[in-house]
């Protein structure tokens, strides 16, 4: 598979893309077996970037129009063996949406690991607040791997997504579930993978709370944390006692409690119903071109 130009970067095509997705993936050959969802990328060995082999997804849903590497690589928490997670959102053929059947509005793949939603469900998931749906419009330049005219709208009115209570619900609401896994772990007595898993639960409650809090107090959200090793050091006294986590919990609730926040009481769907109205418009035309000339 050849290797991303320059120019694929600057349009934000991939293979089998193009930008804004108006051209799909071949149909394979007579005789030949359906494409598979793409090999596993290897684990990064060390905390170095994330090179540009790396980050091209190896095989793609037509009509891509916002994608990136997010998870704990985004984060900084990426250690060796850790997964490259991506997230990003695509457009259905709007021709489809009027048939008798809904199109599919989730990809999710493991080899590579990624999570790719329809952009109607992602924009419902962002105005709920929902914490790993709202990183994608936030990641910093050099993680985004597809960023389309339509996609760079969406990072354009990001903060119409929020709202107070949403965002307190969700990113609280996320820490507290983390917080009960940690619960049934009892005293810390447990396997190694157990233990790692604590760990990780731990790293990301924290986090969380942090960023949620962020996002409540100021309407921005930081998805690169300013040091990493805090909160590794806390996953590691969570593994040992997970009752640790309790105290940082109590005093994220009470931190949002004080507040003020910066947030609207509801979130600004206008601008977010007219994007998506483009979103529609664009691909109505685009199939309507093809049709002509086909």
């Amino acid at each position: 598979m050849r290797e991303r130009s320059r120019t694929d970067r600057r349009t934000g095509s991939i293979p089998g893309s193009t930008p804004d997705g108006a051209a799909g993936i071949p149909p394979p050959r007579r005789g030949t077996p359906p494409e598979k969802p793409g090999d596993r990328v290897p684990a990064r060995q060390d905390n170095a970037p994330v090179s540009r082999s790396e980050r091209r997804p190896t095989v793609t849903v037509p009509k891509i129009l916002l994608s990136g590497i997010v998870g704990s690589t985004a984060y900084g928490l990426a250690r060796p063996g850790s997964d490259i997670d991506r997230l990003g959102l695509f457009a259905a053929p709007t021709e489809e949406l009027h048939g008798l059947r809904r199109p599919k509005e989730s990809h999710v793949s493991t080899a590579p690991d990624r999570t790719l939603h329809e952009a109607a469900k992602w924009c419902r998931l962002a105005l709920g607040g929902n914490p790993t749906a709202m990183e994608l419009v936030w990641l910093p330049d050099d993680l985004y791997e597809v960023r389309t005219p339509l996609g760079d709208e969406l990072i354009g009115i990001r903060t119409a997504f929020l709202s107070a209570q949403r965002v307190r619900d969700a990113y609280l609401g996320y820490a507290t579930q983390q917080f009960r896994r940690l619960e049934t772990r009892g005293d810390g007595s447990f396997s190694a993978d157990t233990r790692r898993r604590t760990a990780k639960h731990a790293r990301h409650l924290k986090r969380l709370c942090g960023q949620g809090l962020e996002l409540y107090t100021t309407g921005r959200l930081t998805i690169r944390l300013e040091n990493p090793d805090e909160y590794h050091a806390f996953g590691e006294r969570v593994a040992a006692d997970p009752s640790a986590a309790l105290p940082l919990l109590r005093h994220y609730e009470a931190a949002f409690d004080a507040g003020p926040t910066a947030l609207p009481d509801e979130p600004d769907e206008a601008p977010v119903e007219a994007w998506l109205r483009r979103v529609r418009a664009q691909l109505w035309q685009a199939g309507a071109n093809s049709a002509v000339g086909a």
